[in-house]
C-alpha cells in the first residue's frame, strides 16, 4: 500500500475512533485486545484478524466495510523517521538506549544467548499511582524469547538439499 493511501485510511480510522469518544483502553476492554494493539490496528501497523471483526464493529459501529477490508489486508509496517522528534517517542527511545545494555544482559543471564521477539509480542500502556501518589506510566513489552541457534551444517536444510545436487 503506498504511503498516501495508508495515510488516508489511517486518517479515516482515527476519525471513526475520535467520533466514538472512546479511548484506546476502552476499545481494548471491549475487544479483548491490548490498548497498544488497538492503536496499531487503527494506524494500519497491524492486521485485523477475522475473529476480531465482530468485536471491533460492535465497539466502533461507524467502521465501514471498506475500512474493515483495508484493516484486514496485510499492513505496510513502517514509521516516519521524524517521529523521534516527538517528545514522548524521544523519551521512550532514550529509555531503551539508556537501559538497553542492562536489559540485554539480564535477558542473556536469565534465558541464554538470544533476543526478545517483536513479532510474537504484546505491548500495553497502563496508568498507575506511584507510592508518592503521582501518576506513573507503565509500558509493558512482552515478547517471546528467541534463542540464537548454533549454525551447524547438518541442520541447514539448504545444504542438505544441495548434497544430492550436481551443481556443487
Amino acid at each position: 500500500m503506498e504511503a498516501a493511501t495508508k495515510q488516508s485510511v489511517t486518517n479515516l480510522l482515527l476519525t471513526v475512533k475520535s467520533a466514538s469518544g472512546k479511548t484506546y483502553s476502552q476499545l481494548a476492554a471491549e475487544t479483548g485486545l491490548t490498548n497498544v494493539y488497538v492503536a496499531q490496528l487503527l494506524r494500519r501497523q497491524a492486521q485485523l484478524k477475522p475473529d476480531t471483526v465482530p468485536k471491533l464493529r460492535e465497539a466502533l459501529p461507524a467502521l465501514t466495510d471498506e475500512l474493515i477490508a483495508a484493516m484486514m489486508s496485510p499492513p505496510w509496517r513502517s514509521y516516519d523517521p521524524n517521529l523521534i522528534q516527538e517528545p514522548t517517542i524521544y523519551r521512550l527511545n532514550e529509555a531503551v538506549m539508556h537501559f538497553g545494555d542492562s536489559i540485554k544482559e539480564i535477558i542473556n543471564e536469565d534465558f541464554g544467548d538470544g533476543i526478545m521477539s517483536a513479532i510474537d509480542f504484546y505491548c500495553s500502556v497502563d496508568k498507575v499511582k506511584g507510592v508518592d501518589g503521582n501518576n506513573r506510566v507503565v509500558v509493558t513489552l512482552d515478547g517471546k524469547y528467541l534463542p540464537h541457534s548454533e549454525q551447524r551444517t547438518e541442520n541447514m536444510v539448504s545444504r542438505l538439499n544441495l548434497k544430492g545436487s550436481t551443481s556443487e
